[in-house]
């Protein structure tokens, strides 16, 4: 019973995986295909985010924020993101894949720490080229890349290149991979696109469009025009008197327009 009793303080005093390894960082971002693509198709995919759940020595339970799956991951596929722009671990090269990847554009960028060693950071910055920029470090631990700017953290440093290039390629827009989980499209509902033939305006009959007998005839799903447009257009054609067509039992018979012209003599005009 004792035993039992010490054995189960234990398991509620030991802190879980999760909170070791993931409490931190803001996600996972995968550095290469899993599995590669020469033994089958990959479970998770560079540039993929994920959110570590648990770990299994050099094994990482993991699921993805995209997908949704869930699934274990070999920890040197992966690399820790922290603030959203701090990558834990990825060198120059691995950089340079991930900031040309599809998501990011110009002023995409990261900041990298020295995989060999830790403290030491580089700035890549996606622009014409992938360009990078090593931050110094003062004695004070003071960080900058131009010596006249320091910053007292990094934090500092990229919401300062954030508002202004000041010495850099550009101004940093987005964290990599910041766009990498795609919005639901906008589109997916929209109706077909109809090609219809060009109307023929001299076969169009102006009593017609705003008769109100017709309107559940005109109104109906096949018809692509609202009352508001019928109504222009039935203006239009009486403004440019466009005849309309005639049955043969009213050939004989005439009618005239009369227009009205306003009388604007007693308005006022304004020249200035």
């Amino acid at each position: 019973m004792g035993n039992a009793m010490k054995r189960q303080e234990k398991e509620n005093t030991e802190p879980n995986s999760f909170d070791t390894m993931f409490r931190d960082c803001d996600s996972l971002v995968v550095l290469s295909d899993y599995p590669c693509r020469d033994i089958s198709e990959p479970i998770f995919k560079i540039g993929d985010r994920l959110k570590g759940l648990s770990e299994d020595g050099c094994w990482w339970k993991v699921r993805s924020l995209q997908t949704g799956t869930v699934n274990y991951i070999p920890n040197n596929h992966v690399a820790k993101v922290y603030h959203g722009w701090l990558f834990e671990g990825v060198g120059r090269q691995k950089a340079e894949e991930l900031l040309l990847l599809p998501g990011n554009s110009v002023g995409s960028f990261l900041v990298r720490e020295n995989p060999k060693e830790r403290g030491v950071y580089s700035l890549s910055v996606r622009h014409r080229s992938i360009k990078h920029y090593k931050i110094f470090r003062l004695s004070n631990s003071w960080f900058y890349i131009s010596p006249g700017l320091t910053f007292q953290c990094l934090e500092d440093m990229i919401n300062h290149y954030s508002d202004s290039s000041d010495g850099i390629c550009c101004v940093l827009s987005a964290p990599c991979l910041a766009l990498s989980v795609p919005a639901p499209s906008s589109t997916q509902n929209a109706p077909p696109v109809v090609m219809r033939s060009k109307m023929d305006w001299k076969k169009v009959n102006r009593s017609e469009l705003l008769n109100p007998n017709e309107l559940d005839v005109v109104d109906n799903k096949d018809n692509m025009m609202s009352y508001g447009v019928r109504s222009s257009i039935a203006a239009y054609m009486s403004l440019a008197s466009i005849p309309e067509p005639q049955n043969p039992k009213d050939r004989k018979k005439k009618s005239k327009s009369i227009y009205v012209i306003p009388d604007h003599s007693h308005m006022d005009i304004d020249e200035c």
